[in-house]
């Protein structure tokens, strides 16, 4: 007895669905399939730490996905991918990515968040803080995400301005703590904490850089180990903690901890750096006074790169790529032609340069318009949608409806209001990746029962009511464009 690949793939898209997407990435996206043997479904991860935390949070939830799609399977259990697996996948797939990018690519450079990295191997990185009685190990920090290599435009001049004078501040008290960082994927967020990172190390500052599921991790490990006190002591006792993607803490005991060492850090004048792909106020997984502790420095966007940043971003990369491929020329239109096909992030502007330069030393040929647009023709098929807001949500269903949004989230029943509210949730269920329970909250604290009531009406209205659906398709492009 076992489970096709298709049907595991729909329980996969089931709790993506019910929990949303950070919590899906963050916990359950490593998730695989071994075998359903005697009712059991045995599913592995690739960490002791993640098994743990699964069976502990989630279990339950994996199990009702399953039985939604295999009613044979009643029991689950989870164990963990043997190393050697992991190791040999990992070493096949890096093998055959640089023996598939030798010949393209140039010596590793990131530009503005870009992951693409090229061979040889770059500089290694610098080394996590040392485990001693006074620090705790952090994540390491990349030497080549330096504030020379970040390309500025308007859409990141403030974020890098703020970020380069906390690095380069030497004075008794913290500037605008805490500093936090929003920007979407690939916008150069993380290029920025580590160029933070690297210029505080430059001047003598005890450093630690963290991902928040390396954050999670120190901190269950050390409960586990019963050394709680050491993993506090030792973090408190830094000049700068940087924490990146912030969104991911999960745990009530671990983000009471975050709120903890977040409060002792800034009210001893040390610098705190955060960064999150949204807002303080829309972190609904953090608790209220974490949001609020974090509201109170200084929050910066990093929006979405215009065209003379893209331009700038792709002038930069080119230089780099010609300095070990001479013969690399790519002109002014085509690179005017690049920048204003790709909008999405510095990772696609990478990628447009890899595949320029791939066509350039396969072909021999030229690089032209007309070579470019085939070249990049995938880049421009996958832009992403509009990040739709459920509070630009709220706002424009209020505005439409002439109510205001404070209405929307209160507690009034009446005609006026409830249809633009029920209208506002099932839009927050179609265009946002959030979950009933999200939704809900973000509803003046509703139960998700109340709004998998208003997207069920709402859906039967639009059949049945041709107006309706033509002034729900209106807000919906306007939401979009």
């Amino acid at each position: 007895m076992g489970l096709g690949e298709d049907a595991w793939t729909r329980v996969k898209r089931r709790l993506r669905a019910e929990l949303g997407e950070d919590v899906f990435m963050s916990w359950l996206a490593r998730l695989e399939m071994e075998d359903v043997t005697e009712s059991c479904a045995r599913l592995s991860v690739p960490t002791r730490f993640l098994k743990s935390w699964i069976e502990a949070h989630y279990l339950e939830r994996v199990l009702t996905a399953y039985r939604s799609e295999a009613a044979d399977v009643s029991n689950i259990s989870i164990v963990v991918r043997s190393g050697s697996r992991e190791a040999a996948g990992s070493r096949a797939s890096e093998i055959a990515r640089r023996n598939a990018a030798a010949a393209m690519k140039p010596n590793g450079v990131h530009v503005n968040g870009g992951t693409e990295q090229a061979l040889p191997p770059a500089p290694a990185p610098v080394p996590a803080a040392p485990r001693s009685d006074g620090e705790i190990a952090g994540a390491p920090l990349d030497t080549r995400l330096t504030f020379e290599s970040f390309v500025v435009g308007r859409s990141n001049a403030l974020a890098q301005a703020a970020a380069e004078r906390i690095a380069r501040h030497d004075g008794p008290q913290a500037l605008y703590n805490p500093l936090f960082i929003q920007a979407g994927v690939g916008l150069g967020k993380t290029h920025l904490l580590h160029a933070i990172g690297n210029q505080s190390r430059l001047s003598g500052r005890r450093v630690i850089y963290l991902t928040a599921d390396r954050f999670m991790y120190g901190f269950v490990a050390s409960l586990k180990a019963q050394t709680s006190l050491a993993f506090k002591e030792r973090l408190r006792g830094i000049d700068l903690l940087i924490l990146d993607d912030v969104q991911f803490i999960q745990g009530r005991t671990i983000q009471q901890e975050f709120g903890h060492t977040l409060n002792a850090l800034i009210d001893a004048g040390r610098q705190v750096v955060v960064a999150a792909d949204r807002p303080p106020a829309e972190l609904e997984s953090l608790d209220e006074r974490v949001r609020s502790r974090l509201a109170g420095g200084l929050v910066v966007e990093i929006s979405a790169l215009d065209e003379g940043l893209r331009a700038g971003i792709l002038n930069q990369r080119i230089a780099a790529v010609k300095t070990s491929h001479p013969g690399f020329d790519v002109s002014p239109a085509v690179i005017q032609y690049v920048a204003r096909s790709i909008t999405t992030n510095g990772r696609d502007l990478e990628g447009a340069v890899n595949r320029l330069l791939a066509h350039a030393t396969l072909s021999g040929s030229a690089v032209t318009i007309e070579t470019a647009e085939v070249a990049i023709r995938d880049l421009v098929r996958s832009r992403e949608p509009k990040r739709v807001k459920i509070e630009d949500i709220q706002k424009l269903v209020a505005s439409r409806y002439n109510v205001s949004r404070s209405d929307i989230l209160s507690e009034r029943r009446t005609a006026a209001v409830v249809k633009p509210r029920q209208i506002a949730m099932y839009l927050s269920k179609v265009l946002t990746l959030r979950s009933l329970p999200e939704i809900g909250r973000r509803f003046g604290g509703r139960d998700h029962t109340t709004v998998l009531h208003a997207v069920r009406k709402i859906e039967k209205a639009l059949g049945a009511d041709p107006s309706l659906s033509e002034e729900v398709e209106l807000l919906k492009r306007m939401l979009q464009e």
